[in-house]
């Protein structure tokens, strides 16, 4: 797998680049999808959400640029939907070999910008009561526990722990994200979030 790396006070860190996601991705995220979720009975239709309206995707790529000749270049995605001023993350997901190199963290970085851009005021997901690692991730970033769904993962009926973040347009949060976007950088490097149509000349970084 081709890696980019950057030097940040000397040291070799990973960098990446989150991006929308197109209709290209598709066959490569399902792939994912499949191999990340097995005991899903409904895989999701990345088809049908990228024509979804109130959805939003994004991929977490090895390239600046979209490679669909090199099926290893997208190593996560992220989607959401959104509905009157919230967002609801549907999903965070990160390749078995590339984890523990804050992807993941990245994905949610760039899901928060997005909702920010769309001027929506506080962000909810679930996340399996198991997955100690992930809820300490969004307890990080001003996620609240605030309900259990019963049985909510039909894989293995696992229940889903409800957390939400509130006024994400606050000054308080803001100030907060930035100083945690500072760390993730100072620790991973300068990775490059672009929130417009792939290959658009409008980007920046955290």
């Amino acid at each position: 797998m081709l890696e980019l790396t950057c030097k940040y006070n000397g040291v070799c860190v990973l960098s990446y680049c989150v991006r929308l996601m197109t209709e290209e991705d598709i066959p490569r995220v399902s792939k994912l999808d499949r191999e990340l979720f097995p005991g899903v009975k409904m895989p999701t239709n990345f088809q049908n959400e990228l024509k979804n309206c109130l959805a939003r995707y994004i991929v977490a790529c090895n390239d600046k640029l979209p490679d669909f000749n090199n099926e290893d270049s997208i190593v996560g995605y992220a989607g959401v939907w959104i509905m009157v001023g919230e967002v609801h993350i549907v999903n965070i997901a990160v390749t078995n070999d590339c984890r523990r190199r804050g992807i993941g963290e990245l994905l949610l970085i760039a899901l928060i910008e997005l909702a920010l851009s769309m001027c929506c005021n506080m962000i909810t997901l679930e996340v399996r009561v198991s997955n100690v690692t992930a809820q300490k991730l969004y307890e990080k970033y001003g996620f609240t526990v605030r309900g259990i769904r019963q049985g909510y993962y039909t894989d293995s009926r696992e229940d889903g722990i409800i957390m939400t973040v509130d006024d994400i347009n606050g000054r308080a949060f803001k100030e907060e994200f930035k100083k945690l976007k500072s760390d993730y950088r100072k620790k991973r490097g300068a990775a490059e979030i672009i929130l417009t149509a792939p290959l658009s000349q409008f980007d920046y970084f955290l």
